[in-house]
């Protein structure tokens, strides 16, 4: 199976491959695209349904918020799907996200452990919880400054590794350490929401065992911002 662009006119989408062979494909999805179908006809069109269009074996392991951009693996075979739930699981599929932040993170690194529970009044909305949230860990790493200019506002462009894997876990945690994500409509400030007409936050990288071969494989999406 080639690496390239595949369109379906029938869909009126772009599908972006990163990477792809005969056991599974690393699409780079767009901002503003469900992952898998939601609920209604109009929350239909997704990464996925793009994808069984033109690859009917396509299967869902894992997704992004509708916001977020970058990387979702897609298996062809119900052995990948398999195999790659179990890396998934026990965490030994590594991912990194790239976010510009609200404000000066001084700290260069560090690892952010707070507790998450659903907010069930204003779900999907997540929270920290420190007598029955679930155990969250996120390590962070300054990449750059970047001073007030397109977006009127100081920020922090990082990049972020979820240790656990919790919903909203990057969103939250960031905004907990006082640094909100660009263009967050849940949770950033009212500055940090105007400052980017979309969620500044991208999955830049994955690396994972191939399930079929055993290679040790990592894709790549560099942000666009």
């Amino acid at each position: 199976m080639e690496n390239n662009q595949l369109s379906d006119n029938n869909l009126n989408s772009t599908l972006n491959v990163l990477y792809a062979d005969d056991d599974l494909i690393a699409f780079n999805k767009p901002s503003g695209l469900l992952s898998v179908p939601g609920k209604g006809p109009d929350k239909q069109d997704c990464l996925m349904s793009r994808a069984i269009a033109l690859y009917p074996n396509s299967r869902s392991v894992h997704r992004l918020d509708m916001a977020t951009s970058g990387i979702i693996l897609v298996p062809q075979s119900h052995y990948c799907l398999s195999e790659l739930s179990k890396q998934f699981q026990n965490r030994s599929i590594q991912k990194t996200y790239t976010a510009i932040v609200e404000g000066r993170v001084e700290n260069a690194s560090g690892i952010i452990d707070l507790p998450l529970i659903c907010d069930w009044p204003n779900r999907p909305k997540q929270m920290v919880c420190h007598t029955r949230g679930k155990p969250s860990q996120t390590y962070y790493e300054v990449d750059r400054y970047i001073d007030s200019g397109k977006n009127k506002i100081s920020s922090t462009r990082v990049i972020l590794t979820p240790i656990t894997g919790r919903s909203h876990q990057l969103r939250v945690h960031m905004q907990a350490l006082g640094h909100c994500i660009l263009g967050d409509n849940f949770y950033a400030s009212d500055a940090a929401l105007v400052a980017s007409n979309r969620l500044l936050l991208h999955a830049t990288s994955i690396a994972f065992t191939h399930p079929v071969s055993g290679k040790a494989i990592e894709v790549f999406s560099p942000p666009e911002f």
